[in-house]
């Protein structure tokens, strides 16, 4: 199934019901006073994060929400009913923008987490409230309001511990199958993946962490050139992102250091927070090189690079073990970071 992961939607909550005027009138009652109810109140909508729910598709095809209108007040001091709430399911991880101004919302990034995006009016008075001692029949009510209307836009950045950055065929997909039950498609064209996979990798027992491989990118991507720019919004959540570089390419006139620096330009280009994040660099496929230490070795000192390495083969599984131990150990120590840093915010605040 393709993968949806935004979608624009309108949403018109309920408005309340109008308020009457009526008076009692009873058999030997000929100056009952007034009995009109008030409106009812109108639906809310809200939005509700569920982990059952992958994509954004529902929201393709269905894309106005209407949520019930409360009913009229009635004579007899009766009250109209409130309308009916509109809850909308989506996947954990939607982020949830007024689409006129451009502002987010919510970030939905927690499982059964709920917001309300827009609120049902409130019913009308009925002349039961405009008594008084010099107005004893009051013809007043007033009109229930009109409930909260939006266009909404919905972004789905999928929740991944690490993000695989690379060039098209660079073997993101082949690692992902390799480290993970995930089994993305895999072949020697670009652009074999059309959609983000995600994989659970296992560790040990009860330690294991989720990587997410999305297309692959190229010169111009910050641009909207290729696929991958599409996707990149998913790698922000990441606590590591991993640049795979193909080191043996099919064609001999691709220069992997040049490529390298290409992919790191257009992830400064599009965000520089994603740029910022913490990065490994992985070189791929050195079962195919005869002297793989040297070339590393040369690859590295051409890039300039200063940060974490390895060397692996995603298809012979040569270097992956480490790999993945070495992702457990860090996203561990980021996860323990992040714990403490939110008791010292509810300390501060307590």
């Amino acid at each position: 199934m393709k993968f949806i992961d935004e979608a624009t939607i309108k949403v018109y909550a309920g408005d309340g019901g109008n308020g009457v005027a009526t008076f009692r009138r009873e058999k030997y009652e000929a100056m009952g006073g007034p009995n009109g109810g008030d409106g009812g109140r109108g639906g809310s909508i809200y939005m509700i994060a569920d982990r059952n729910i992958n994509t954004l598709v529902d929201y393709r095809y269905s894309r106005v929400f209407r949520a019930q209108r409360g009913e009229n007040g009635r004579g007899s001091d009766q009250y109209g009913a409130g309308g009916e709430d509109m809850v909308l399911r989506v996947p954990v991880g939607t982020v949830i923008s007024d689409k006129a101004t451009g502002q987010v919302l919510v970030d939905l990034a927690e499982h059964d987490q709920k917001f309300m995006v827009a609120k049902g009016g409130n019913g009308g008075l009925g002349n039961i409230h405009f008594k008084s001692s010099v107005n004893r029949a009051p013809r007043q009510c007033t009109k229930g309001d009109a409930g909260e209307e939006f266009e909404l836009y919905l972004e789905l950045k999928v929740l991944a511990d690490v993000g695989l950055l690379g060039m098209p065929n660079a073997g993101k997909s082949t690692f992902i199958r390799s480290v993970s039950a995930a089994k993305p498609k895999v072949a020697d064209y670009p652009f074999t993946t059309l959609h983000p996979n995600l994989g659970v990798v296992r560790v040990d027992a009860n330690r294991s962490f989720v990587i997410a491989d999305v297309p692959g990118l190229i010169e111009g991507a910050a641009e909207g050139a290729g696929l991958g720019h599409q996707f990149l919004r998913h790698l922000s959540r990441t606590r590591l992102l991993l640049h795979l570089v193909d080191l043996a390419p099919f064609d001999e006139a691709v220069d992997p250091v040049r490529e390298a620096k290409a992919i790191i330009e257009e992830l400064r280009k599009y965000d520089e927070e994603l740029y910022n994040k913490p990065r490994w660099l992985v070189l791929n496929k050195v079962d195919m090189l005869e002297d793989s230490q040297q070339r590393v070795a040369e690859f590295v000192k051409a890039l300039g690079w200063e940060g974490r390495y390895f060397a692996i083969s995603a298809l012979a599984g040569q270097g992956c073990r480490e790999l993945t131990y070495a992702i457990m150990e860090h996203v561990e120590a980021v996860q323990a970071e992040e714990l403490l840093a939110g008791h010292e915010r509810v300390e501060s605040h307590s």
